[in-house]
């Protein structure tokens, strides 16, 4: 079903820069990242989390390169990747010289912790020797000495200046294959920031609201500042910092480009919140739908509606649809239009199947 005002987002003009494969910034489509939590020195847990993340549709992982140990574990873990590698990168300058030797597609270093002038010189030099990208990570909580004592406290004047400074070493050193995130864990302040940030650069801009916190507090806080910024068309590239599975970060992140017409993957339920007029259990059958139709890639929307109120008019604009009211049965949709009544106790298996079929010929509708 199209939304009217999907069409009124107008994403800021910035530059474009490629991580590996994938190219970030200008008409490119907004990319979903998360990050590995597993000791990175551990190849085979950190390796299988990255393809967990994989499969739930990351474009790119974020990988912490802390000691030595790490950074000679991307040797083994980039070859196993699907996708780009970001090294992450704090304190030691030279982790990044040899993430970017070991082959990541992009260095994330906050030049508040990097050091100074000339140790991020030398990283400059290591991501152009190895086609490597950066992104200055600018966080309101490791701001350097110099900006806090200016103004005092955390601000987006603050954020943006420490960015900017930073933004300039690397135009210095003609390197042009960077983006910038000035994160806060306050929404307002990171709001704030990047409105002020996408005034004064063309670079491209990866959003987040950091250290966000559990997996319900953070959805809503990233949702409020991720989602009004990408409405405001700022935005190339997202990643949803949640205390919890870093699978659900990218759950979280589709689901703010999804609502906002930004992008489509898996499959969209549309459901009541249930109540007196249910005709079957939409809590309960909507968890279990959520679950069976995860392995779902392509774009696809379902209602799930407990009763005829609602239930006709929104399987009248979805792939598939069920509408509940009847003595221990509903009606069923496919594309808008009425296919059979169905007992709930086959409800769900039928559903599944019918997304599972519009899956398939997605699939072969791309093939010819």
């Amino acid at each position: 079903m199209e939304n009217y005002y999907w069409r009124n987002i107008e994403r800021r003009k910035s530059d474009v820069i490629s991580v590996g494969s994938l190219h970030i910034g200008g008409d490119s489509p907004i990319s979903v990242q998360s990050m590995t939590n597993t000791d990175t020195s551990d190849i085979s847990s950190t390796i299988n989390q990255v393809k967990q993340l994989e499969d739930a549709g990351a474009d790119l992982i974020r990988i912490s390169c802390p000691d030595e140990d790490s950074t000679n574990a991307l040797k083994k873990i980039i070859p196993e990747c699907s996708v780009p590698i970001v090294a992450d990168i704090h304190f030691h300058y030279k982790r990044a010289i040899e993430a970017a030797e070991a082959g990541a597609s992009c260095l994330r270093i906050n030049p508040g912790n990097i050091g100074n002038i000339s140790r991020v010189k030398e990283v400059i030099s290591a991501a152009k020797d190895n086609n490597c990208s950066i992104r200055i990570g600018v966080n309101a909580g490791s701001l350097e000495k110099n900006i806090l004592e200016k103004y005092g406290s955390p601000c987006p004047e603050a954020m943006v200046e420490s960015a900017l400074m930073h933004e300039r070493i690397l135009q210095d050193q003609s390197f042009d294959q960077y983006k910038i995130s000035v994160k806060a864990s306050d929404v307002l302040l990171t709001m704030e920031s990047y409105r002020q940030l996408a005034k004064v650069t063309k670079a491209p801009l990866h959003l987040g609201v950091t250290e966000a916190g559990g997996l319900m507090t953070g959805s809503i806080k990233s949702s409020i500042g991720i989602g009004q910024l990408l409405l405001d068309g700022i935005g190339d590239t997202i990643r949803v910092s949640l205390s919890a599975d870093p699978i659900e970060e990218i759950h979280v992140g589709y689901n703010i480009l999804k609502s906002l017409g930004l992008r489509s993957r898996g499959v969209t339920i549309i459901s009541c919140p249930s109540c007196a007029r249910q005709g079957f259990n939409v809590i309960d059958t909507v968890k279990i739908l959520e679950e069976k139709l995860s392995h779902i890639k392509q774009s696809i929307t379902l209602s799930v509606i407990g009763c005829v109120v609602n239930g006709p008019g929104e399987a009248l604009y979805t792939d598939v649809g069920f509408t509940g009211g009847g003595k221990d049965s509903g009606m069923i949709y496919i594309s808008g239009k009425q296919l059979s009544k169905l007992d709930n106790k086959d409800m769900v298996d039928e559903i599944v199947g019918h997304v599972e079929e519009k899956a398939r010929s997605i699939v072969n509708e791309e093939k010819i």
